[in-house]
Formats: C-alpha cells, sequence, structure tokens
C-alpha cells in the first residue's frame, strides 16, 4: 500500500472521531456504516435524515451522538398538529417591556433530534426551509442567527403511512444525507440481547456517554476539512455524476446543483475520516447513494418494474468516467 505525507495535521481530527466512535460503541452494536455518515455529516456541516423501520435504534444513535459533543442539544417530536410556531418560536406581549418578546421555540440549538419528521404537515414542513439553510429564523420582520454549530438529525419511518406526510422536495434537498439503518445481523443480534441482559437498564447507560469535544475543536475540524484537496478532474467527475440523473430514463427528477456541491463536501469530509488531506473517486462513489437517494424520484414505470432509486443511482455512477 503506497504511504503519502499528509500536507494537514489530522492527528486531532483522528483523534476526536475514534474517542466519539468510542462513546457510541458503549451502548450502540454495530451500525458502522450509519455512523460514519453521521460523522462524516457533523464535518461536512450538513444535516441528516435516517429512515428505518422502527426499533432499529434511529433515535438512540442520533440522540446519543449529541451527548459525546458538549453543545445544546434539543428534541422535538412531530405530530400532525404541531404548528410552525411550536418549532420556531413565537412573540408574546409582555406587560412589563408593554411590547411583544420573542420566545424562541426547541430549533434554537446546536443539535436538533426531530423524531417522525414526516408525520407534521406542509405548513411545518416549510417552517424548516430558511432555518436548515441560512441558519437563521424570520419573526415579524426580524431576522434571528442560529448559534453554530447546528446541525439537525431527523428520523421517519417508511413502512407506516397513516397519519404521515411526504416531505416536500425542497425540504429534502437541504439534507446533507439520507440514511437507511437496516436491522442487525444475527451476530449483532446477539450482541443486542447480552448487553440488554448485562445492563441494569438504558438511561445508565445513555448517561455514561461523556462529551469528547467541544463546539470550538468542532470548528477546528470543520476548517481543516475545508483545506482538503481536491483534483480538477474530480469536480468533473462529481458534476457529470450529478448531471447523469437528470437525463437517465429511470429517474423522473434529477438531482440539483445543491446534490453536487454536497458530494464535495461529504467527500472532503470522508476523505479527512480516512486520514487523507485529498479525495479519490472511491470517495466519491462511496457517497453517492447517501447524497442523492432522497433527491431524485423514479419514473412511475420504473416503480411498476420493481426498481429501487439505489439501484439506479449505483447504474448512474458505474456509466460516470473514473478519472485516472
Amino acid at each position: 500500500m503506497e504511504s503519502f505525507e499528509s500536507r494537514l495535521d489530522l492527528n486531532n481530527l483522528s483523534a476526536a472521531v475514534n474517542a466519539i466512535r468510542a462513546e457510541l460503541g458503549k451502548v450502540i452494536v454495530g451500525q458502522h456504516q450509519t455512523i460514519d455518515l453521521l460523522l462524516t455529516a457533523l464535518l461536512a456541516d450538513g444535516h441528516v435524515l435516517i429512515e428505518g423501520v422502527p426499533g432499529v435504534a434511529k433515535t438512540l444513535t442520533a440522540k446519543l451522538l449529541a451527548r459525546t459533543i458538549s453543545v445544546d442539544f434539543s428534541r422535538i417530536q412531530f405530530t400532525p398538529d404541531l404548528m410552525p410556531s411550536d418549532v420556531l418560536g413565537t412573540s408574546v406581549y409582555t406587560p412589563k417591556l408593554n411590547d411583544f418578546e420573542f420566545k424562541q421555540g426547541p430549533i434554537f440549538s446546536n443539535l436538533v433530534l426531530i423524531d417522525e419528521i414526516n408525520r407534521a404537515p406542509a405548513k411545518t414542513q416549510a417552517a424548516l426551509f430558511e432555518v436548515m439553510e441560512e441558519r437563521q429564523v424570520t419573526n415579524d420582520g426580524t431576522t434571528y442567527k442560529l448559534a453554530d454549530p447546528f446541525m439537525v438529525l431527523a428520523t421517519q419511518n417508511p413502512i407506516e403511512q397513516e397519519g404521515t406526510y411526504r416531505l416536500p422536495e425542497a425540504q429534502l434537498d437541504r439534507f446533507l444525507f439520507k440514511v437507511v439503518v437496516d436491522y442487525p445481523d444475527a451476530a449483532e443480534e446477539v450482541a443486542i440481547l447480552r448487553g440488554h441482559h448485562q445492563r441494569r437498564n438504558l438511561s445508565d447507560a445513555v448517561a455514561a456517554i461523556e462529551p469528547v469535544i467541544t463546539a470550538d475543536v468542532l470548528a477546528g475540524l470543520r476548517a481543516s476539512v475545508h483545506q482538503v484537496h481536491v483534483e480538477e478532474h474530480l469536480f468533473d467527475y462529481m458534476a457529470q455524476i450529478v448531471r447523469n440523473t437528470r437525463t437517465n430514463k429511470s429517474l423522473y427528477l434529477g438531482a440539483s446543483p445543491r446534490a453536487a456541491v454536497a458530494l464535495l463536501n461529504g467527500a472532503k469530509a470522508l476523505a479527512t475520516l480516512r486520514g487523507r488531506d485529498f479525495i479519490t473517486p472511491e470517495d466519491v462513489q462511496q457517497l453517492a447513494v447517501p447524497v442523492l437517494r432522497h433527491r431524485v424520484l423514479l419514473t412511475p414505470e420504473r416503480e411498476m418494474e420493481g426498481g429501487t432509486v439505489d439501484d439506479v443511482i449505483a447504474q448512474v455512477v458505474q456509466k460516470a468516467d473514473v478519472p485516472r
């Protein structure tokens, strides 16, 4: 295997990532790919949509990740009767001031876990557009900036459709990744049972998770990601993959330019996770599905044939000319 001398000092980043992984490993069994994607999104300053059936620890994983960072955390349970003001905040009349005062909602936090995001109606979903993209909330003509870092981790169940709403495409496009959490394999499921049997209760295990990095440390790690080197031909490669989704006959909706930016930012963060200060075509290939799967739509004909978005994206990547 070829060795190389890194132009960036990634020792602090590697130490921080390993510390987070160790803390999560105290409770979470397996899910290595999910954890890697969450860490990649954290370093790339992006939001993540986590999809999976009930009971595969989607919410727990997101909650524990938040505990490993010494920042504010809030959790919002989305329901059909949730209003935008329940999320963003609202103006309340204060007699002492003889004026209206803005009371911040739970979205004003650093890491925000939104449980069952697809249970809220379109009006509430639309309220997230500005805050997810511009990291600010506008109320009564006044703009309130959110503190840095700001990351949304949202969960949804792909099976249960009653009482749910499809997320608007504009909102889906604001998520860096869509992560699909599968069932554990046989060995992992046995390990889950053994761990559940040995610990007194889950609350104690969750409480044992310690913060291992601060907001300032995270800002420094993200600054390292920004300095990752990208060869000119890799810009062409990423743009080609995204453009090909717009001409693929199996796709009704192709990916936006924001998808190409997400692919770039994700690949740079993934490279640092792997101890490199430059990205490779393999980084791009690995992230193509989580970056694109929620940004494209299958044609009705392809759906009727039993095709999946992930399969089509894999074909799109395969057809792109790999830089040498």
